[in-house]
């Protein structure tokens, strides 16, 4: 005859267990409660009570399952004589099968024959018998204690007592190890907030940072699948930056729109949207077969959904709120760190491409300046041009006004840069066009002012040191539109050339001094900008005039070419490595005996 269901009161059942059960049977409950009590961790707990409760009362199937509140349906959190499958993925609604009844009536249910039992649900297809127990806990009914046998009328009615003695010490302790795993869930949570707040802020490549994101979002949720999507404002759909699939990353062209799908719908709601069972929900768009229930999380910027974080699973049921809550802060923290990311590479893209026109612009500039003349004008010459940045605003050339006659220009534009290097060959372009006339120099600074004030630019203007010279006559005449006095060595000194003028651009009808000198061999003049003599040492201390000055008069036996290696070589060492501020020209010329 089957053993049915017992329909007295739990409370009664518990209050009468004692006087029915044999004293070695209260000893192993003594031993039980003191077992399941000595540890916070729940799987110990779970594992303790399965080896005691076997001495208690023989079974073949052992079972713990807990309640999700918010899913209204039983889990099985430890199981013995089970598939893997069935613990895996098999979720009991409340008051649906034996375990479910016994849950909704905080009541015992003994069944002799399950296969008698409509309520049976056949997780085991050999088991015949079966008590479930409700685990009580504050008046609450936080699980179920289950065990089966494969034999009919296995149990009896005062093993499920037993059993009721257990469960209640069981469910105590089950929830005290729960809320030591809330606590240490919530610890391990915070941390991983910590953290994404941390490297965050130091990650700046954005693969690289959501696939720290994915790492670390598996420290507080245990998920088999995760995409991590990014808005790409060229397609107008999210994009898959990061794909893990049970621990390993792949690569996904999977590319969803902003209403599409579970994604869609977190996206166009900026709010987590939770589905229990993808099946169910006409949204779902089929990309892992296995997945069963889905969160999908936004990243929200500034009201903008900058990206989309989305987690699946194989069990029903999976997500719950607390999983809600913590993805939501991640997500509030990962946009910020988005779109940092996104500026951080916008500005490197723009700095990368900027770099690649300076340097464009360096090699078209340094292309550009002008040879020494080839031609024997009865002159060593030796120039050069090194500037401070990419490009620079010091200019120098040679016009060639006939076999025996050749004209010399250096000067500089103000500021720096491109904007001065563009001020700059815009002058020499003219100076160029005026070449052909064989104009004095005076008459030279004074057209080319004409020109450059037709086109004036706000704060910008050039000085420019003007001379030509004559082979035959050994005659140099120069005029100077504000550049720097050059520096002549003569008869054993060397002293600076003052010959005056406003620089270009300033004045409109500016007129300008011209003066001759006869050369002789030996002869040396230096044309230089402020480059040079305003290079500065650690002290801040200038290299000045004087001391060019000294220069070139205790090295006036050198060439041209030497001594311009000279100077920038005694410049570069006065300096101490303190970077030239200036671009720095030099043009030397030395009269050939």
């Amino acid at each position: 005859m089957d053993v049915k269901d017992t329909n007295l009161p739990l409370e009664m059942e518990t209050a009468n267990a004692t006087a029915e059960i044999p004293a070695e049977a209260l000893a192993t409950l003594v031993q039980i409660g003191e077992e399941v009590n000595s540890s916070l961790d729940l799987d110990q707990v779970l594992q303790n009570a399965s080896a005691l409760v076997r001495h208690l009362v023989p079974y073949e199937i052992f079972a713990v399952l807990l309640l999700d509140e918010a899913a209204r349906d039983l889990h099985f959190r430890f199981a013995i004589g089970y598939a893997p499958e069935v613990v895996d993925t098999w979720r009991i609604p409340v008051g649906k099968g034996i375990t479910g009844t016994a849950l909704q009536t905080k009541q015992p249910v003994l069944v002799g024959d399950v296969r008698k039992d409509p309520r049976y649900l056949p997780a085991v297809e050999s088991a015949r018998s079966e008590i479930a127990v409700p685990l009580i806990a504050k008046g609450r009914a936080i699980g179920v204690l289950d065990i089966q046998s494969r034999e009919t009328n296995s149990f009896t009615r005062e093993q499920q007592l037993v059993l009721t003695l257990v469960a209640s010490r069981l469910a105590g302790a089950i929830e005290n190890a729960q809320l030591y795993e809330s606590a240490r869930q919530r610890a391990a949570t915070l941390a991983v907030l910590n953290d994404v707040s941390r490297e965050a802020s130091s990650i700046l490549d954005i693969d690289e940072l959501l696939r720290r994101a994915a790492d670390l979002i598996k420290r507080v949720i245990d998920y088999q699948m995760a995409s991590i999507m990014v808005y790409d404002a060229d397609l107008g759909r999210f994009t898959h930056a990061v794909d893990v699939r049970y621990g390993r990353s792949e690569q996904s062209k999977l590319a969803i729109g902003c209403t599409e799908g579970i994604v869609g719908a977190a996206v166009s709601s900026r709010k987590p949207v939770r589905v229990p069972d993808v099946s169910q929900d006409a949204r779902y768009i089929v990309s892992n077969p296995e997945a069963k229930s889905e969160l999908a999380v936004p990243m929200v910027y500034k009201g903008r959904v900058v990206g989309v974080i989305d987690l699946e699973s194989p069990v029903r049921n999976y997500f719950t709120e607390d999983h809600v809550q913590t993805i939501s802060t991640l997500a509030a923290s990962l946009a910020v760190a988005v779109e940092n990311a996104r500026l951080y590479q916008r500005v490197s893209s723009d700095e990368a491409r900027q770099a690649d026109e300076m340097d464009a612009a360096r090699r078209m500039q340094s292309a550009l300046l002008p040879r020494v003349p080839a031609e024997d004008y009865g002159l060593e010459i030796a120039a050069r041009y090194i500037p401070a940045r990419e490009v620079g605003g010091d200019l120098y050339d040679f016009l060639r006004y006939g076999p025996q006659q050749l004209a010399i220009a250096i000067g500089d534009v103000s500021g720096k840069g491109s904007a001065a290097a563009l001020f700059g060959a815009t002058a020499v372009g003219m100076l160029r066009s005026l070449a052909p006339q064989k104009l004095a120099p005076a008459d030279m600074l004074r057209q080319l002012n004409d020109l450059l004030s037709e086109r004036r630019i706000e704060g910008r203007y050039a000085t420019l040191c003007f001379m030509t010279w004559q082979k035959g006559r050994q005659k140099l005449r120069m005029a100077n539109a504000g550049h720097w006095p050059p520096l002549l060595w003569k008869d054993g000194r060397c002293e600076r050339i003052r010959v005056e003028g406003l620089p270009l651009s300033i004045e409109d009808n500016a007129t300008y001094d011209e003066r001759a000198y006869t050369l002789t061999p030996g002869d040396i003049l230096v044309c230089y900008s402020d480059g040079i003599t305003e290079r500065t040492n650690l002290a801040g201390d200038f290299y000045g005039t004087d001391r060019l000055r000294l220069l070139v008069e205790n090295n006036h036996a050198l060439g041209a070419a030497e001594l311009v290696a000279r100077i920038f070589d005694d410049a570069d060492r006065f300096s101490e490595g303190v970077p030239a501020a200036d671009d720095g020209t030099l043009v030397v010329l030395k009269v050939k005996p």
